[in-house]
C-alpha cells in the first residue's frame, strides 16, 4: 500500500472513531424508511407466522412492528425494502425453505411429495 493511501486510511479510521464517540458529527447520514409491514404481508397473502418465519424473526417482533410499538431496524429493514421493490427475488431465495411442501409445490401446480422418513441402519457398519 502506498504511504499516501495508508495515511488517508488512518485518518478515516480516526474520524470514524471520533464520530462513534460523539466528538464529531457525521457529515452525512442515511435514513431508510421501511414499507408498511402489515400491508406488505397482506398483499402477499401471508399469515403472521408465515411472514415471521420468512424473515427469520419471532411472531411477537412482527406484531410489534405491525402495531407501531417498534420499527424494523438494520438488516430486517433493508430486507423489507428489497422485498417491497423486488419480491420475486426475495421469494426465490427464502420461500422454498420456509413454506416447504405447502407453498411451493402448490404454486407450481405439482403435488407435494411426502417427506422420506429417516431410518437408522439395523446393523452398525463395520
Amino acid at each position: 500500500m502506498k504511504e499516501d493511501s495508508f495515511k488517508e486510511l488512518v485518518a478515516s479510521i480516526k474520524q470514524g472513531g471520533a464520530i462513534l464517540r460523539g466528538e464529531v458529527k457525521a457529515r452525512r447520514t442515511f435514513v431508510i424508511t421501511g414499507p408498511g409491514v402489515r400491508r406488505f404481508r397482506d398483499d402477499h397473502g401471508l399469515s403472521q407466522t408465515e411472514f415471521a418465519s420468512l424473515l427469520g424473526i419471532s411472531v411477537r417482533t412482527l406484531q410489534n412492528w405491525e402495531q407501531g410499538r417498534r420499527e424494523p431496524e438494520g438488516p430486517a429493514k433493508v430486507l423489507l425494502q428489497v422485498a417491497a421493490k423486488y419480491p420475486d427475488a426475495v421469494w426465490d431465495v427464502v420461500k422454498p425453505s420456509t413454506k416447504g411442501r405447502r407453498g411451493t409445490a402448490r404454486q407450481l401446480g405439482k403435488q407435494a411429495k411426502p417427506a422420506k422418513a429417516m431410518t437408522r441402519p439395523s446393523t452398525p457398519p463395520s
